[in-house]
């Protein structure tokens, strides 16, 4: 081998061996944990028997996984197509250039820089039931349980995990609308063209490929949120808020530590992931060969 190989090869070598430690390791181990019956009790004795799939049969099986499921996905698709229409709605506003759009921009981050306990811990006072900002002021002292009503949780978790992600999709998209020529809206108003022609014929096709990207990191994030959904509400009360992954921890880490169980679930979780990571691949390169 050529220096110049060996010295490719050294560089590659440090993001091979974080990949491999932190990446692919991770994963087998929780594709054998997801195999094994793993309790409390293996804790101790360290004996964690092979039982195949009998884990992810009791997981599909389980009553709970018809409702925490759809719960994931109404979790997940809600608050996708919020952060991504007000994102994007942010995005073209702030294109244009107008008196402290910069600073204006900039506080748009906030969200997004603040430590996530904060930011959840914060929207648990305002969704308190009895001095929450939320209805003291905006449902006009309506005593209304965000947090301790099952009608109202998930969607008290959706509204928040909102306020966090517009950020993210503010940043993508508006990097994205900095590569679109100016001289195409100038051609499009020239042949009389209005804002909402210019945007649907211009803007969005151009936007696809940005859009694409943000989608899918955007589902990555939201189906494995845990923390924000945690600190509010716990996955409760009775259940109304779990998702998968507050689900997975939970027979983890609580009560009888089924960590089998926990880890049959986050396997779920990365084989969808998986699945719209391998769908945004193909649809990129059919993209790319017309």
């Amino acid at each position: 081998m050529t220096p110049t190989r060996w010295l490719g090869l050294a560089f590659l070598a440090p993001v091979v061996v974080f990949l491999v430690v932190f990446l692919v390791v991770p994963i087998v181990r929780g594709m054998v944990l997801s195999t094994q019956d793993w309790t409390l009790m293996s804790f101790v004795t360290g004996e964690a028997p092979f039982i195949g799939f009998d884990n992810f049969a009791a997981v599909l099986s389980s009553p709970s996984f018809p409702r925490i499921a759809l719960q994931t996905a109404l979790f997940t698709v809600v608050s996708l197509v919020f952060q991504f229409s007000i994102g994007l709605a942010l995005a073209v506003f702030f294109a244009r250039r107008f008196p402290l759009s910069i600073t204006l921009r900039s506080l748009m981050l906030l969200p997004w820089l603040l430590p996530l306990i904060v930011s959840a811990t914060t929207w648990r006072w305002m969704f308190n039931q009895d001095y929450g900002v939320v209805n003291a002021y905006l449902f006009g002292g309506l005593d209304i349980g965000w947090l301790s009503d099952p009608s109202f949780s998930l969607w008290a978790v959706i509204i928040a995990n909102i306020w966090l992600g517009i950020p993210f999709n503010l940043v993508l998209l508006y990097g994205g609308l900095q590569g679109i020529p100016e001289s195409l809206y100038e051609a499009a108003s020239i042949d009389g063209a209005g804002p909402w022609r210019a945007f649907f014929s211009i803007t969005l096709p151009l936007l696809r490929p940005v859009s694409a990207v943000t989608l899918l990191l955007g589902l990555v994030y939201t189906i494995k949120a845990f923390d924000v959904i945690w600190i509010l509400t716990r996955g409760g009360p009775v259940n109304s808020s779990h998702t998968l992954a507050t689900w997975s921890y939970q027979l983890s880490f609580e009560g009888d530590r089924a960590l089998g169980l926990g880890s049959a679930v986050a396997q779920i979780l990365v084989v969808v992931a998986l699945v719209f990571g391998l769908i945004y691949l193909w649809a990129a390169r059919k993209e790319n060969q017309r």
